[in-house]
This record gives C-alpha cells, sequence and structure tokens, in this order.
C-alpha cells in the first residue's frame, strides 16, 4: 500500500499519517515496549493509533481484521498487528509487525527471569513475589468474571462452562478434549439450538468513522491480498520448513526426549489450543510443564504469570519463563553455561509458539480480504469459549491452593496471603484498579509482610 489518499478533505480533516515501512516500524517497536494491560489494551492501542489518530485503515476494515483473529488460536492482538502489518507492506510488513510485538517483551522476560532465578531468595525480590502471588490468585478470577460475562448468556453455555470445569477439576481431562468437546457442543448447539449460539455482538460499532483512511471501506483489495494457490502453497512449503528444520536440528543435537526437543514440541501443540487467550491455555501449560515434564514447580509457574502481567506484549509469552527457568534449572547445557540454556530455550519455545500465528495470517488474510462483511463468532467457538471460563475457574482455584496453602491443605492457611489476595480482589472488583497498580500495591504489600516478619 504504497499510495495515499489526498492529504486533506473539503472539512478540513487533517492529513493521513505518513504509512512508508519505515513509519510502520518505528510504530510497530514503539507498540513493542507500550503494549501494557493484555490483550484488550493491546488493541485499544493499536486502535487509537491506526484508526484514530494515523488513520492507516478504517474502523470497518480495523474490527472487520480483529473478528478473523479471535477466531483464531493465538493471541489475537499479535495477530491483529500481523494482519495489517501485512496489508500494509505486504509479507515483510506482517512479519516485522509480529516479531516486534513479542520481541521487546521476550528480551525483558529473559532478563528478569534470570534476575529471578538466580536472585530470587534476595529478601527483596523475595518480598515482592510474596506480594503479588496472591494477586495474580484474584486477577485470574477476574478474568473468569470478565469473559464469563461476556459469554454465558443462557443456560447451555453455562452448561458448557460448568462441564469444563468439572471436567479438568475433577477428572483432570486433558485441555485439547476439554476444547474438542466444547467445539462439539456448540456445532450441535447451533444446528438444533441456533438462537442460543448467536455471536454476542462485534467488538463495538461500525459505524463510527474518523475520516478517510489509507485502506479505507471501500478501498480494491491489493494485489499482494488477493487470495491464490500458488501462493498459499509457497507460504505453507516455507512455513513447514521454518518448523521442521530447527524440530529436526533438535532432535539431531539432542534426541527425541531431549529437553529443548519436547519444549518445542509440547508448545507447538500449545499454540494451536490457544482459544480463548493465555488464560486458557495456562492449565494445559501446567499440566506438561509441571505434570508430566516438571520443568517447573506450581510456585515457578504463579511467578511467571505475575511477571506476564507486568511486562509488555502477550501474555502467553510466560511460556518464554517457562522455558528458561526449566532449561537453567536442569542444565541442559552443563552446569557452567546455565543462563545460555535458559536464553536458548525461551527463544526457540517463542519460535514455536507463535510461528503459527504468522502462518494463520499470511494464509488465511487473502481469503477474509475476498469478503468485507462482519465475520462472526461461529457456534463452535461459541461453545470453546464458553468452556474457556470453566477452564479458568479451575486455574484460580489451583493458585490460590498453591499460595494460601503453600504446605497443603494438611499446613496452616498463609493468612498474610489470603489477606493480600483479598485486599487484591477489592482492588480490582470494587474499587476498579488496573491490574498494574493492583500489582504494585501488593508487591509494597509482600515487603512489608517480610519486614515485619
Amino acid at each position: 500500500m504504497d499510495k495515499q489518499p489526498p492529504a486533506g478533505s473539503p472539512d478540513n480533516t487533517p492529513a493521513i499519517a505518513d504509512a512508508s515501512f519505515f513509519q510502520a516500524l518505528l510504530f510497530w517497536l514503539k507498540l513493542g515496549f507500550i503494549s501494557f494491560g493484555g490483550p484488550a489494551g493491546q488493541i485499544a492501542i493499536m486502535h487509537q493509533e491506526l484508526v484514530e489518530k494515523r488513520r492507516w485503515i478504517s474502523e470497518r476494515r480495523f474490527l472487520h481484521a480483529l473478528n478473523y483473529c479471535m477466531l483464531l488460536p493465538g493471541p489475537e492482538a499479535q495477530q491483529l498487528a500481523i494482519y495489517i502489518g501485512w496489508l500494509l507492506h505486504r509479507t515483510w510488513g506482517g512479519v516485522v509487525a509480529g516479531v516486534l510485538f513479542v520481541l521487546p517483551s521476550l528480551l525483558i522476560l529473559i532478563a528478569l527471569a534470570w534476575v529471578y532465578i538466580a536472585y530470587g531468595e534476595v529478601p527483596l525480590i523475595a518480598g515482592i513475589f510474596y506480594g503479588i502471588k496472591p494477586a495474580v490468585t484474584a486477577i485470574v478470577f477476574q478474568a473468569a468474571w470478565r469473559i464469563g460475562g461476556k459469554v454465558l448468556k443462557n443456560k447451555w453455555l453455562w452448561a458448557i462452562a460448568l462441564s469444563a470445569f468439572v471436567g479438568i477439576f475433577f477428572f483432570n481431562v486433558p485441555f485439547p478434549f476439554i476444547v474438542l468437546g466444547a467445539g462439539l457442543a456448540g456445532y450441535l448447539g447451533g444446528r438444533f439450538v441456533p438462537r442460543y449460539f448467536q455471536p454476542g455482538g462485534g467488538h463495538g460499532s461500525e459505524q463510527k468513522s474518523y475520516g478517510p483512511a489509507l485502506i479505507d471501506d471501500d478501498t480494491p483489495t491489493p494485489e499482494h491480498a488477493r487470495f491464490a494457490w500458488p501462493r498459499l502453497g509457497r507460504l505453507l512449503m516455507v512455513g513447514a520448513a521454518l518448523w521442521l528444520v530447527p524440530m529436526l536440528a533438535l532432535y539431531w543435537l539432542f534426541g527425541w526426549d531431549g529437553t529443548l526437543t519436547q519444549m518445542g514440541w509440547f508448545f507447538t501443540k500449545a499454540a494451536l489450543l490457544t482459544f480463548g487467550g493465555a488464560y486458557a491455555v495456562l492449565p494445559y501449560v501446567y499440566q506438561g510443564a509441571v505434570s508430566d515434564f516438571g520443568w517447573v514447580t506450581p510456585g515457578h509457574m504463579i511467578d511467571g504469570l505475575a511477571l506476564g502481567e507486568t511486562t509488555p506484549g502477550p501474555l502467553i509469552m510466560v511460556v518464554a519463563f517457562v522455558a528458561f527457568i526449566g532449561a537453567y534449572v536442569l542444565q541442559v547445557f552443563g552446569p557452567d553455561q546455565a543462563f545460555l540454556a535458559g536464553a536458548v530455550a525461551a527463544m526457540l519455545v517463542t519460535w514455536f509458539t507463535f510461528l503459527p500465528s504468522f502462518l494463520f495470517i499470511l494464509g488465511g488474510g487473502p481469503l477474509v480480504e475476498s469478503t468485507h462483511g462482519q465475520l462472526g463468532f461461529t457456534a463452535p467457538l461459541t461453545g470453546v469459549t464458553a468452556a474457556v471460563v470453566g477452564v479458568i475457574v479451575n486455574l484460580a482455584l489451583f493458585f490460590g491452593y498453591h499460595v494460601l496453602w503453600p504446605e497443603g491443605f494438611d499446613g496452616a492457611l498463609d493468612w498474610p496471603s489470603a489477606l493480600i489476595a483479598l485486599g487484591a480482589a477489592l482492588a480490582l472488583f470494587g474499587l476498579k484498579l488496573s491490574v498494574m497498580k493492583t500489582l504494585g500495591l501488593c508487591a509494597l504489600a509482600g515487603l512489608l509482610v517480610q519486614w515485619l516478619i
């Protein structure tokens, strides 16, 4: 998209901001460092900057792309960035947008994970984590409440959510089976009681207009965004090579049972199951990383989520923390190269986790661009989204158990942690404080408890 419409308009609408490849690169880099607040905050930043301020894309086209990204597994905010970058500047535009969306977060998390594992016993660091662990429990409950309030609109969806909770909490049903079962329930519901599985509305009104946009409602689809089988075939072959080459290299170097090889395979599967965002897939990551492989402990998972909440980028970047801790503690490269092992593991896991997102957008984008009508939720996805609520409640109870009863139910209740968790809940639900402010206050509370005890 190299040509722009006229700079002004008869009603003195401000000129469209420069949308050169270099200007776009600067914006995506900036976004990578300021994308706090989870997907809602990240999408809001992109809307404000790209739709309202710079007018690189119209409201309707922005929401059309967002609705497609919401249908996919993976971080929808990052996928939206890839989509808009691709629409503006072809494949390399999408690649740059997607990479810069996660790169700052990856580098920050590697540094924080090293500080955490190397100096976590230092009283200052220990006190901070003591305070934010209970806050994470309240944050996850808030996520369940927020998503549930939007999704669970009738008894059928409530039934799916309850079934998912019972399945994973009482019977330890693997997360992939819950996704498949919920999708099937949604499909059957769409067939037999369709009015209960209709989309619950879009992401805002499409009637708003902020003036002419570079990619406007009636802007013809550029040549590179038109669907073509040869182009899709080439993309799939490149994508397969980008996954297969590092996977074969890991197999050759470490064998199939090697830690890094298993991490690559496990997080590839996780990347394809992240319907509903990071909170939904965390139980699956927990089952694998804690129960099956023993890469991290339950405490590590809670601390990793806390760090993910306080850094920019997608929350699913917690997988980089998990990989770093696992490779560092297991000394994959030997005792003298613990940091290198952790850093390599974090980068490999990030590669395998986010590669599918690029393929989904670069491959599916042309199909989406073939129609500019509203792309709503399908009935199966509605079922999966309902199940996600039950899964997140299970995650919150899991965190609460390990934080409030660190020695198990046979041990004593950790009263300071319980009070901090209650305070975090009041801050989030009652005072409507942001996640960042809540975590900051709870960190101070943890330091106070550490000082008093």
